[in-house]
């Protein structure tokens, strides 16, 4: 659906969610019109998909698989795929308070209304919100009790790599990479839906595509040990160039977690740490293309307007031809002041050329990842790094401007002493001690995690630190930190870790102790406000959970919960390296040295275990190139600036008004939106100078979240000026809907000036009776010598400030309402609070509130 269509059926269809926006925190998280969004005629598809992730807005806008899926789905003409967040518990309240479903963004659609509802499984820690989500859908938790007329409830993620607690919830799990295995699903459920297959049909017909689990069998309930599944194959995507990566993603409102637009540039890792689950069940590693990889970037940028970008990678510094792919995106992105992130760097893996060219962008925090203090235990878990490499690495940092640095650890790995903590103390003090001998100020963050023994890595067979022995270590270390200057000691909650490992080792019998947790009150229980470790040990108690049990060690001829899932990796493989830790060997990187023959693939010295993949071709390492192009001691002069982006060389501005959808942005908010707006119109902006450049861009005062306004303006600064005759068409054809930019003028400068009178449209959306009320209630107001109202300061002192001076005019509207006339001469207060002082009983219901323009004395009324 077209965005204006769209935007004319949102303001006449506020069925569900969406009559909530007045009262909710946060309104524009649900109102599913972002820039890039997707609508469709429901009338025009066959399948309606939820793309669901158990966490709030925030997160789940910064994760890329969500944004894979939904572009894929959204290409197929009979498909609408639609995004659905976890409401903050607010939210939660006003749905339960009136009688309302969880819905969709883009069509507030309830959830108990689609075909199909997949959930993206990312951690253990998320599964009570699943509950959560389908409760407030109203969609019953157990398959069992799911009939027909009910959504196919499908999981997927990094955490399905032992989906036995979850095997009574879910109807379908996608097991591995997602891309190609959504789109055989659909074909498979558009098929299905043309010969009218009732539910359990729809299920068998999917059991044929390899990397998808059933846990039910023709309607019967799960089995118990999980031992009676048949083994499910994960599924791999074998040439990354085939996968999509969207040029056009969602552009949030609000600033999730990470506010970038993400490149994924390479998938899986094999350097072989022995504690990382993510490195032992993604491989093969695959390179996307330099040529796929430009294109997209290219795309993006135009796309999206973001100002950073993310290459993406288990660890983007072993990509083989990364130099080459800075280089090539080096001057498109300073030309346009975008910034690049490296998320997942590895100590040693980048050249100096590359740090000099983050350096000399918008610069992000840099992060780098020991894991352990001590070179003989990194030996144990085959990191691979040492520590002069480390501070060779922190020196170049310091040196090209970077002034903090945060380190991973973890404590309780196999084989830790109080010596491995200390060092962890002894590595932060000469990282400081670098930064000094530099001249600078600056502060080492040391972040520590309780280890936690990963199904399907060689450690899935040790024991998880017994808590009391975790919160021992962590005081250790504290004690260690607190006589430390300028070093930073910060910790994940080790009773978080403990439930998070019980889940990532147990099996079904978990599933009971889920749902007790949620009807106790558990959700967001990675949240640490919201986490209750009283909750989950009463719950484990009550349920008959042995804890001790699922975190004590296992023996390699014990069946695992997990064991129904082929991963490739073979348990001899990961019995080898299991006793290649305890003896300190180093396994090498089989990308460029011999096959370990890990299991998974198929053209090196072992068959794969991935017999059906293997199959129908090869499934084997892809890279751009046989050894790293940093490793080159030649590699070129480095790239420079274009241009100086700093340059004020013209000033405009642009009138706007901001209704309807648009009315519920902060302040914030729309000068994100505006901001990339301008961007993807390809205005020359000019930029601010310092460590984190921002485009010369000022807006007038700040309206209140739900306040609309038929005239906004903004300035601003140019490196020259402008030859384009249609920018208002531009900007409008990509703005979101109530956005409307409707002027151009040329300035003098940035400043803009705040007007001293503003009037305002005061609709009253209630019945006459009422609306006679509360003209009266205005009426008397402009009639009054004072209108006091106290508040605090500043300084959080009680402070009487008279309101009648900003209330210049009232006059009646017969039929919307009232003209309001407000006086800023005295100060500025918020038209809401002039609002609920004179009228204190109105709900969000009763009005809408509209600045209709900066008014003259001559011109105050229409």
């Amino acid at each position: 659906m077209c965005g204006r269509l769209f935007y004319l059926q949102y303001l006449t269809e506020k069925t569900q969610m969406r009559q909530l926006l007045p009262y909710v925190h946060s309104p524009s998280h649900f109102l599913g019109c972002e820039l890039n969004s997707v609508h469709k005629l429901p009338e025009t598809v066959s399948l309606r998909w939820g793309l669901a992730f158990p966490d709030v807005y925030e997160l789940g806008m910064s994760y890329l698989g969500q944004k894979v899926l939904y572009s894929i789905l959204n290409e197929h003409p009979r498909i609408w795929a639609e995004r659905v967040f976890a409401p903050h518990l607010q939210m939660a309240g006003l749905l339960r308070e009136h009688g309302l479903p969880l819905c969709t963004l883009e069509s507030d659609t309830p959830l108990n209304r689609l075909d199909i509802l997949g959930f993206s499984l990312t951690h253990e820690l998320c599964y009570t919100t699943v509950l959560y989500m389908l409760d407030l859908a109203g969609i019953p938790f157990r398959a069992e009790d799911r009939g027909e007329g009910y959504p196919l409830i499908v999981g997927g993620g990094g955490a399905i790599v032992n989906p036995a607690p979850l095997l009574p919830f879910f109807d379908c799990f996608v097991v591995g990479e997602g891309e190609d295995i959504v789109l055989e699903m659909s074909q498979t459920l558009l098929r299905a839906e043309d010969d009218h297959l009732g539910r359990s049909d729809r299920l068998n017909a999917l059991r044929s595509i390899p990397g998808v689990l059933i846990p039910s069998r023709q309607g019967r309930s799960v089995p118990g040990p999980s031992s009676e599944l048949p083994e499910v194959e994960r599924r791999v995507m074998t040439d990354m160039d085939r996968a999509k990566l969207p040029p056009d993603p969602v552009i949030p409102f609000g600033k999730p977690v990470h506010d970038r637009y993400t490149l994924e540039i390479a998938r899986g890792c094999s350097r072989g740490c022995r504690f990382c689950q993510s490195g032992m069940i993604s491989r093969p590693v695959r390179e996307r293309s330099l040529e796929t990889l430009s294109s997209s970037l290219q795309k993006g940028l135009e796309q999206t307007g973001y100002e950073d970008i993310s290459f993406l990678a288990l660890s983007a510094g072993d990509f083989s031809a990364l130099d080459s792919l800075f280089r090539q995106s080096f001057e498109l992105c300073s030309h346009n002041q975008v910034g690049i992130s490296l998320p997942s760097l590895r100590v040693g893996s980048l050249s100096p050329a590359i740090m000099g060219m983050l350096s000399s962008l918008r610069r992000t925090g840099a992060t780098l990842a020991p894991e352990a203090g001590s070179e003989r235990l990194r030996r144990v878990i085959n990191k691979g790094i040492t520590e002069e490499e480390l501070l060779r690495h922190v020196e170049q940092l310091f040196s090209l401007g970077w002034n903090g640095v945060k380190l991973y650890f973890m404590i309780g790995l196999p084989t830790e002493t109080e010596d491995d903590l200390q060092a962890i103390v002894e590595l932060c003090r000469k990282v400081r001690q670098l930064g000094r001998k530099k001249g600078r100020r600056l502060r080492v963050t040391a972040s520590v995690t309780p280890f936690i023994p990963k199904p399907h890595t060689p450690f899935q067979w040790e024991a998880q630190l017994p808590l009391d022995e975790v919160n021992a270590r962590l005081n250790f270390l504290r004690e260690l930190f607190r006589k430390e200057k300028s070093l930073e000691l910060r910790w994940h909650d080790p009773q978080m870790s403990q439930v998070e490992g019980v889940f990532s080792r147990g099996g079904t019998e978990l599933a009971a102790a889920l749902e007790s947790a949620y009807h106790a009150g558990d959700v967001f229980t990675s949240w640490q406000e919201c986490f209750s470790p009283e909750i989950w040990s009463r719950v484990f108690q009550e349920n008959a959970i042995d804890e001790a049990l699922l975190l004590g060690p296992r023996g390699e001829t014990d069946e695992l919960p997990w064991d129904f899932v082929n991963s490739g990796m073979s348990k001899r493989f990961l019995k080898q390296e299991r006793a290649r830790a305890f003896a300190e060997k180093p396994t090498p990187d089989c990308r460029y040295h011999s096959c370990r023959q890990c299991g998974v693939c198929s053209d090196r010295e072992a068959s794969s275990l991935l017999e059906r993949q293997a199959a129908e071709g090869s499934i084997t390492h892809r890279l751009n190139r046989g050894s790293r192009d940093q490793e080159e001691t030649a590699s070129g002069p480095l790239p420079g600036r274009s241009q100086d982006l700093g340059t004020k060389g013209a000033y405009i501005r642009l009138w706007y008004a901001k209704e309807g959808p648009a009315k519920y942005l902060s302040q914030l908010e729309l000068q994100t939106v505006t901001h990339r707006m301008l961007r993807k119109a390809g205005l020359p902006l000019a930029f601010s100078r310092g460590f984190h450049p921002q485009p010369l861009v000022s807006f007038s005062r700040a309206l209140p979240v739900g306040v609309a306004s038929q005239k906004e303006c903004l300035s601003v600064c140019l490196r020259h000026a402008l030859q384009e005759t249609d920018l208002l068409s531009r900007l409008n054809a990509w703005s979101v809907p109530g956005l409307r930019f409707f002027e151009i003028e040329t300035a003098a400068g940035r400043k803009l000036p705040n007007p001293a009178r503003e009037r305002y449209l005061l609709r009253l959306l209630t019945s006459e009776s009422r609306r006679v009320e509360l003209r009266l209630a205005w009426s008397e107001a402009v009639r009054r010598e004072r209108l006091p109202l106290v508040r605090r300061d500043k300084k959080n002192r009680l402070k009487e400030i008279d309101l009648r001076p900003r209330l210049e005019k009232v006059a009646s509207s017969p039929s919307e309402g009232l003209y309001l006339v407000f006086n800023w001469q005295e100060g500025y207060i918020s038209p809401l609070t002039l609002l609920q002082t004179i009228t204190p009983d109105i709900g969000p219901q009763e009005y809408e509130l509209v600045k209709q323009d900066q008014p003259s004395e001559e011109s105050a009324w229409p």
